[in-house]
């Protein structure tokens, strides 16, 4: 059993920038391809960004290229989605997924992943 912990949502202004992240538990986590999601209220939850076990790939959805930056501490056994140039549409709550089973490419997809946090909300002001 793999526990996840968000923590660093909040408050910001359009333009701003807020890093979140998520610890996991265990000692395997090292081994565990990590992705972010997001939803909005009345949306399904969607792909955000995923990161493979040593951090050698990622990969973004379209709405946050250039923008959000996924990146891994395997000695903290965290994930962080540092986030910038913020947009009122990227107000939701974030959740981060573990997927256990070993994967050469960043997993986009919700039904890849195994384990999942209790998100942590980003709301973004005008």
């Amino acid at each position: 059993q793999v526990q996840l912990v968000e923590s660093g949502g909040g408050l910001v202004q359009s333009g701003g920038s807020l890093r979140v992240s998520c610890v996991a538990s265990g000692r395997a986590f090292s081994t565990y391809a990590m992705g972010w999601f997001r939803q909005r209220p009345g949306e399904e939850r969607e792909f955000v960004a995923a990161i493979t076990w040593n951090g050698g790939q990622t990969s973004y959805a379209d709405s946050v290229k250039g923008r959000f930056t996924i990146s891994r501490d395997n000695d903290k056994g965290t994930v962080y989605l540092q986030m910038t140039s913020l947009k009122r549409e990227d107000t939701a709550v974030y959740y981060c997924a573990a997927e256990t089973r070993p994967r050469i490419r960043p997993p986009l997809s919700r039904g890849d992943y195994d384990y999942w946090g209790q998100g942590t909300q980003v709301t973004v002001s005008s």
